[in-house]
Parts: structure tokens; C-alpha cells; sequence
């Protein structure tokens, strides 16, 4: 393998001859055809009596990669004649494609057996470094684009989870008839691959297409590997014991100095200061201000040198080109954490300023949140280090967010909603502390039961993807990417480059890390709320017990499109609902007790759906009307679900209200008493269900 891959790189080339990938795949016993290359139209005609007729013929060129496009391939020839033939055309045809290209000579390689044709290959992605690809291949490939990803090297489970993920993956099954192709060959051909590509940085990208897959095992008909010399420039990088270390005293400071604090009212300096003073942050406030000696009340400092004692955090308040010199004080002071709020780094263009900033953190060892944030909350701290509005209602959920737009979107929502949060982060340009490190941290900290991330791109995908795995076993981790419709797929010299755009690597990586990917600002908002709410599912079945047939109808719309199951109901327990309901309802799955029902006929079945063990999930529909008034069916509810759970039975149970506006409060009162309930949707509550499922198999619970 590194001879291989030396004398290609000596020679300045960017990608293996046909020869040189077969001894790759032979190396790392990847099945490819018997083969040889032949220099002459002799030599052809004598390698295809050995190898058995028929064979296929392919240019061999360093600088002809598309071997297609130039006339380069012949297939199914089946006498020597034909052999001679197709050797004269197909070096004619690559002399006329690229009259510069050097001919090493015909590549002869047997036929390979019929099977269905796939793509396995590799690409090394600008955030997640080497990724392997696997999906329908052959020209199916161009047209449908069905392929799924994952981090290289992957696992057995892995390779396994990616022929399951494919829109087709009911072809490598068997259909009609056919038989299913040999999934334990195809799962470890996609191992292979990624280990290859993992095992050597010199290798840009992999491309096995097609690979034929039968019920008798695998082959890879054709191979193509491009080579890159570039080296991937190394981040500094910190122990997960270093990450707790300083973010312990960012998110529970004793001592806050905040650099550029204002007596002036519509200052940031005076806004931060009257947030940390007005939120009642018990520990030490220290203003620095070069013209103030007393800043609302508090002594001003003329320096940080000359703040008493040892901060853990600073906070900066002061224009960006004034940062460097600050922070320079503030390394010296022995100060382990920099709030940078100021804009007029990265973000506009001064790249070289944020490098400088950053240089200096790293020479002093201070972690550098921002800059270009609105700041950050602490809520358990009663910390409100921002120029924003203040928040103080505390909770189990922690919310990041790159952009200060979207930080106000959720301090917004969580008024609104009263949702108890933990923390509130702004990341802004991310010079330094990011997604990973937070992850680290709210994985540990006890006052925090869910995590939501806004995040527009991750410097470092496989730290994030490490520290979900560490993090999603113990709560959920739910992340909104934006740019998911952006033109992601960049040029590539291969199949598998060219399918690797940016959205499709993070959904398919986000979800082998086990985190839950929002569609959409509301969704995370709403998963993060709920998450929480709901307890923990014990198995798959799933009830819907509803007033209205036609908000059954759409439960179980929703439910299928949420990967849910809907509970197929046994002949006992269908009949022990007939019980409760009119002759003109319906039993099965949705059970519809009509919307004339009184209260006691919603509390009979729902009781009856808590206390069968064979149901894991109840989707409630509820239907307004005079006889069950929306606060009535929102106590009953509340009642029932709660006196389950003191008998230690918890399960997940959602619902959704149809009526007029009394639905909203009665959803506000049954979310607040342990009942995820949305009004005016059907979709909304099983959306939020469907995370709890997709988590909890995350986390190994289901």
C-alpha cells in the first residue's frame, strides 16, 4: 500500500491506474475480477483465453479517470476476435480523447456475475473528515441519489444500519422473487472500504461502482482511487477533564468581571452590568473602566490587572479593535474565560483579527466564547451576562444558538411557553469554545435534562459526534442545522464526491451520533420543551383513543410518518373498549369514542389504556363540545396520568385538542401537569412523541 501510494504521489498524480487499485483492493481483500493488463492486442487476446471468456476491456491512463466518456470500456466479448478488436478501438479512442495522455496499456478483466448493482465509496468531508458511502449504484445512482453515510471506519452495526437506511433498501431483500443479496459480505465490504480510507489521510476518496451484490456474495466491478498530498490542518484540541474544568467556572462563576462596563443607559457595558446586578448574581460584579470610578454602584477599575482576587469570567463590552489588548490583561490576570460580545471579527472579513485574539487565548490558556453573541444565562447561577433581555426562570433545558437572532427567538419562546431553562449560550463565530464543549458540559450538570443546539456549521465534527455519544445515553441532545437546502455537493472527480453534499453527510452523521435533528426552529423549540415532559417509552405500541374520526385519521397519519407503530389491538382488549364506547364508535386502532361522549367515557378509556401493559404510548385526539368541555377533559386527563404515575406506572401520552380558543389553556395546563398537548394539530404532538422514541432508541432505552 505505501509503495502504491508513494510512487503515485512522487509522480505529482492525483488518482491510481487501474493495476495500482487492484492491488489496493487486494491489499485490504476487497473481491475485484481476475485481471491483468496487457500492452499489446496479443497480450489481450492471451489474457482473456486465461481468465475465460467472456471479458471486459478498460484504457489504462494516469490522466484518464472517466474512462467512459472516452470511448475506454468494452464489455461481454466473447472470442478473441472481438478481443483484438475492441483493443485497437479503445487506445484509438483514448488517443483522440486526450492525444497528451500517456497509454500504459488495456486493463482485461473478467465478466462479473449478475447481482444488483451498488455503490460503496469514501469521501473526506471538510467536517467529519473520512466518511464512507454506500447506496444504489451503476447510472441509478446519478438519478435517484440514494445513498446514506457514516464516519469512517465504521462498525459491523454500522455498515448493517446503512443497507437499512436506503430509500431501496427492500431490493437488497429480495423482491418478486428474487433472492436477498448476502448481507453480511455487502456489511463488511462496506467495513473494508472504510477502514482503507480511515487507515491512509493520502486518500482523498474511494469509488467502488458498481459493486455487484448477490445471495453468493460481493464484487467490485470497477475501483477508483484519488489521491490528495494536502495535509488537514490539527486544532488544538482539550481533555474532556480540561473541558469540565473551565466550563465549570464559565457556567457557575464566583467572580464576574465585565471589561467596559457604562454608567450611560443603552450601552451593552451598561446593559450587562444592570442584567448581572438586576438578576441578582450573588457573587463578586467588578466593572473596568478606565474614566469611571463607580459604575451603578459598584467601584470601577482602571484596569483588570487591578480587579481583586481571581475572576473566572470576563466579559467584554468594548469595541472589537480594543479586544486584543484586553485580553492580553486578561490572560496575565490568570482569567480562564472570555466573554467576547463585540461583532467586527470573522463575521465581517477580519479574519486576521480573530486569529490574533485567538493566539493570544491559547498563549495564556483562556477559553474564548464568541465573539459576536449576545451573551450567555446561567439560570441555576442566577447569571444574566448579556445585553439582552433577562430571563430567570430555570428549568432542565439548555438552548445554544450561533446567532443572536435566534437567541432572541428562544428567550422569546421560552416566556411565552414558560419553559424552565438552564442555560441560554451564544456562540456567535465560534473562535474557540463550541458545540462540543457545551455538549461535555450539560451532559454532566445535573440541572440540565435536554440540550437543543441552533448550529449554522461544527469546526470539528468528530469531537461533536464524541461528545453526543457520550452525552445522548443519559438525555436528549436535539440539534436544528441550518443551510439544509444550500447547494452543498461540491466538485468532485468521483460518484460518491459528487452525492456528498453538506446536508445529507450531517443528517445521516447527527443520526448515527444518536441526536435528534429538528426540522425547523419551532420543532427544536418544541422537542426541547417536551422532552423533558414525557417519560421514557417501554416498548413500541402505540393507542390512539380520540372524540373525532377524522383527528384519528390524521393520528395516524402522523403516527406512520414519525416511525411510530400503531398497536394492532387483540381480541381481549378490543373488546374491553367496547365496553366503554357507543355501538356507533369504533374499536381497533384508532379507538373512537365519538365526540357526544361525557367525561366519564374519555377518563374509561384512557384509564383502561394506562393500565394495559401491552400499550406503551397513548395519542390522545379530543374533539370540543358542550358535553366535555376542553378544562374538564385537560383535568380528568391530568388526574388519571398522575395517579398512574405515583402507582409507578409512567408512560408517554400526548394530545391534541380541536375547538375554539378554551383548547389553548386547557394545553397549557395539561402541559404543565406531565401531558405534552397541542391545539389546533394533529401532527405537532406525535412529531414531539416521535423524538422521545428516536431518543430513547439512541440512548439503548427502548
Amino acid at each position: 500500500m505505501r509503495a502504491v501510494l508513494d510512487t503515485a504521489l512522487a509522480e505529482g498524480r492525483t488518482a491510481l491506474t487501474g493495476p495500482e487499485g487492484k492491488a489496493v483492493t487486494d491489499a485490504y481483500a476487497i473481491p475485484t475480477p481476475a485481471e491483468g493488463l496487457a500492452e499489446c492486442a496479443d497480450d489481450a487476446v492471451a489474457l482473456a483465453d486465461r481468465i475465460g471468456f467472456p471479458v471486459a476491456m478498460k484504457i489504462v491512463s494516469p490522466e484518464i479517470l472517466h474512462k467512459t466518456d472516452a470511448g475506454g470500456v468494452r464489455i461481454g466479448l466473447t472470442s478473441a476476435a472481438e478481443v483484438r478488436g475492441a483493443f485497437t478501438a479503445i487506445v484509438a479512442n483514448a488517443r483522440t480523447y486526450d492525444p497528451t495522455a500517456r497509454i500504459l496499456g488495456v486493463q482485461v478483466q473478467q465478466m462479473v456475475p449478475d447481482g444488483t448493482e451498488v455503490l460503496i465509496g469514501t469521501v473526506t468531508d471538510p467536517t467529519f473528515g473520512k466518511i464512507v458511502a454506500f447506496g444504489l449504484g451503476g447510472i441509478l445512482v446519478e438519478v435517484l441519489k440514494d445513498v446514506t453515510f457514516r464516519l469512517a471506519p465504521a462498525s459491523k452495526d454500522d455498515a448493517l444500519s446503512m443497507l437499512d437506511s436506503i430509500r431501496a433498501a427492500e431490493i437488497l431483500r429480495g423482491v418478486r422473487g428474487g433472492a436477498a443479496v448476502d448481507r453480511d459480505a455487502l456489511a463488511g465490504l462496506v467495513v473494508k472500504v472504510s477502514r482503507l480510507a480511515a487507515d491512509f489521510p493520502e486518500i482523498a476518496e474511494v469509488d467502488l461502482n458498481p459493486v455487484f451484490a448477490s445471495e453468493h456474495g460481493v464484487m467490485a466491478a470497477d475501483v477508483r482511487i484519488l489521491l490528495t498530498a494536502e495535509v488537514p490542518a490539527t486544532r488544538r484540541t482539550y481533555t474532556r477533564e480540561e473541558i469540565l474544568v473551565s466550563m465549570r467556572r464559565l457556567m457557575k462563576p464566583r467572580s464576574v468581571t465585565v471589561i467596559g462596563a457604562s454608567n450611560e443607559q443603552g450601552k451593552i457595558g451598561n446593559s450587562v452590568m444592570r442584567n448581572l446586578i438586576d438578576g441578582g448574581f450573588p457573587g463578586d460584579i467588578h466593572p473596568v473602566n478606565p474614566k469611571a470610578d463607580d459604575i451603578l454602584g459598584r467601584k470601577a477599575y482602571k484596569s483588570v490587572m487591578d480587579v481583586p482576587g481571581e475572576p473566572d469570567v470576563a466579559v467584554f463590552a468594548i469595541p472589537a479593535k480594543f479586544v486584543p489588548a484586553a485580553l492580553e490583561e486578561v490572560g496575565r490576570k490568570g482569567i480562564p474565560n472570555a466573554v467576547l460580545i463585540p461583532s467586527g471579527f470573522a463575521e465581517t472579513g477580519e479574519h486576521a483579527l480573530q486569529a490574533r485574539i485567538v493566539a493570544i487565548a491559547e498563549e495564556y490558556g483562556v477559553r474564548l466564547l464568541g465573539p459576536n453573541i449576545y451573551g450567555y444565562y446561567s439560570t441555576w447561577q442566577d447569571l444574566c451576562a448579556t445585553f439582552c433581555t433577562p430571563y430567570d426562570v430555570k428549568g432542565g433545558v439548555a438552548l445554544t444558538s450561533q446567532s443572536g437572532g435566534i437567541g432572541m427567538a428562544i428567550l422569546g419562546f421560552a416566556r411565552t411557553t414558560r419553559t424552565g431553562v438552564s442555560a441560554i449560550v451564544g456562540l456567535g463565530n465560534k473562535s474557540d469554545l463550541d458545540e462540543d464543549d457545551l455538549l461535555t458540559w450539560f451532559g454532566e450538570d445535573p440541572n440540565t435534562r435536554c440540550i437543543a443546539m441552533h448550529l449554522e456549521d461544527l469546526k470539528d465534527g468528530r469531537a461533536f459526534v464524541e461528545a453526543a455519544r457520550a452525552t445522548v445515553p443519559k438525555k436528549p441532545v436535539v440539534v436544528l442545522k441550518a443551510g439544509r437546502t444550500a447547494a452543498g455537493a461540491r466538485a468532485a472527480g468521483s460518484h460518491t464526491g459528487a452525492l456528498a453534499g453538506d446536508d445529507a453527510v450531517y443528517g445521516d452523521i447527527l443520526r448515527q451520533a444518536g441526536v435528534i435533528r429538528a426540522p425547523g426552529l419551532n420543532e427544536m423549540l418544541e422537542y426541547a420543551r417536551a422532552l423533558p415532559v414525557l417519560p421514557t417509552p417501554q416498548g413500541d405500541n402505540v393507542v390512539i383513543i380520540t372524540g373525532a374520526g377524522g383527528s384519528g385519521v390524521l393520528l395516524s397519519d402522523a403516527i406512520v410518518d414519525n416511525g411510530l407503530s400503531l398497536m394492532e389491538i387483540p381480541p381481549d382488549l378490543d373488546e374491553s373498549f367496547r365496553a366503554f364506547i357507543p355501538p356507533f364508535g369504533a374499536a381497533g386502532n384508532p379507538v373512537d369514542i365519538t365526540g357526544g361522549e361525557p367525561p366519564s367515557t374519555y377518563e374509561a378509556t384512557i384509564r383502561l389504556g394506562l393500565e394495559d401493559p401491552r400499550i406503551h404510548a397513548l395519542v390522545l385526539g379530543y374533539w370540543h363540545t358542550i358535553v366535555t368541555p376542553p378544562m374538564v377533559f385537560a383535568e380528568l386527563t391530568a388526574r388519571v396520568v398522575a395517579e398512574f404515575r405515583e402507582r409507578g406506572i409512567r408512560k408517554p401520552v400526548v394530545a391534541s385538542l380541536a375547538g375554539d380558543v378554551e383548547v389553548e389553556e386547557a394545553c397549557q395546563y395539561l402541559f404543565e401537569h406531565g401531558v405534552v398537548a397541542y391545539p389546533y394539530t394533529t401532527e405537532k404532538p406525535v412529531a414531539v412523541l416521535g423524538a422521545k422514541y428516536e431518543w430513547a432508541r439512541a440512548a439503548g432505552l427502548l
